[in-house]
């Protein structure tokens, strides 16, 4: 099946699970043409079906409650409850229990095509060596989350950079344009428990993120609350994308608090699960972290096995299955990491190109 046919079909067992927004949707499938990094960004529907083919034997490895949907810009800052910076994997709405390899594989492809793309100035070689690096002392450590008040200051240094700016952040809040029509009442009420005071007022704006969920319905509640801004986000979930690419196994239910529960990590109080909508706190530091926004050529390779570090944080949720992977990855030959990055980035973009030449036709 090509990539044209496995995206309209994905869509169609989309929308028998949750309204998808037509203009949202269109936005999607230009940002897919742009270049293969923003491309296998959107297409996790897309590499649930590949990956386990082109990778028969990693798809093979321990399976783990995983990620999924893992690349170098899932990646983000939020505050605990006592108001520490905390750094981690950002978005679980993938999480699904499938092999370990397949994340390990997602953020090494994603880093390829990001040095491709000249987001990152080092050498493929390096860089899944220092995710594999990371991975393995992550499992080794029994896990540690990444805490940047104190420690990481490096990494602190790029999570709070120009282009987090609480001025920028405020001033694109502002200008999300208001939602006119009905808002779910699952969604409202959920958005609402999330305010910091009840019978708060506020305005419920539409806004565009992301690329994986590009399309569904989103909602953001912005009110003013003793001398400044809050803001709450609600957006709506499916199950994993994998269980559409295998539907034949496994559970339809959506893992996202599950994960975050299970992990080694500090947990952000403001993110839950209410139903089939998943609600956080937006605000200049508590959000997604893009790669333009992080200083050139600084520490890449320090933040890459970071990654590889952090990743560890989340699979050691899956306790009983951790001997089973520390035995297969020491079984794994040299280079194995960079092998699979370089065959799946290639399936990438061949069907990068040929959305594009789709796209292209009348």
């Amino acid at each position: 099946m090509k990539i044209p046919k496995a995206t309209e079909k994905y869509e169609a067992w989309l929308a028998k699970h949750t309204p998808l927004l037509a203009v949202d949707l269109k936005l999607k499938h230009q940002r897919m043409m742009e270049d293969a990094f923003p491309f296998l960004r959107a297409t996790f529907y897309r590499w649930a079906q590949v990956w386990p083919e082109i990778c028969s034997d990693l798809a093979k490895a321990p399976a783990v409650l995983a990620v999924g949907d893992l690349h170098v810009e899932n990646f983000g800052t939020w505050r605990d409850v006592e108001g520490r910076l905390i750094w981690g994997v950002n978005d679980f709405d993938e999480a699904y229990p499938m092999p370990y390899t397949n994340d390990l594989v997602r953020l090494a492809t994603s880093a390829h095509l990001a040095i491709a793309g000249n987001h990152l100035v080092l050498n493929t070689e390096d860089a899944c060596h220092a995710i594999l690096e990371g991975y393995q002392q992550g499992l080794a450590e029994g896990g540690n989350p990444y805490v940047l008040e104190q420690n990481h200051g490096w990494l602190r240094k790029m999570a709070t950079g120009a282009l987090r700016d609480p001025e920028q952040f405020w001033g694109k809040m502002d200008a999300l344009p208001t939602i006119r029509g009905e808002i779910p009442k699952a969604a409202r009420k959920a958005l609402e428990g999330l305010l910091p005071e009840r019978g708060l007022s506020y305005r419920v704006a539409h806004r565009v993120a992301g690329l994986g969920s590009l399309g569904r319905q989103r909602f953001v509640a912005i009110a003013e609350w003793r001398g400044g801004k809050v803001v709450r986000e609600a957006k709506a979930l499916v199950s994993s994308a994998w269980v559409w690419a295998n539907s034949a196994h496994g559970s339809k239910k959506i893992s996202y608090e599950e994960i975050l529960r299970r992990a080694v990590r500090v947990i952000d109080p403001f993110v839950h699960l209410r139903g089939t909508w998943i609600v956080r706190r937006l605000a200049p530091h508590c959000s997604r972290i893009e790669l333009a926004s992080l200083p050139r050529g600084q520490d890449e390779k320090r933040l890459l096995h970071s990654m590889g570090f952090e990743t560890a944080n989340v699979h050691l949720g899956s306790k009983d299955t951790i001997r089973a992977v520390v035995r297969d990855l020491k079984k794994r030959p040299a280079g194995w990491l960079h092998k699979a990055g370089k065959e799946m980035v290639k399936a990438t973009i061949e069907d990068w190109e040929e959305w594009k030449k789709a796209a292209a036709k009348p």
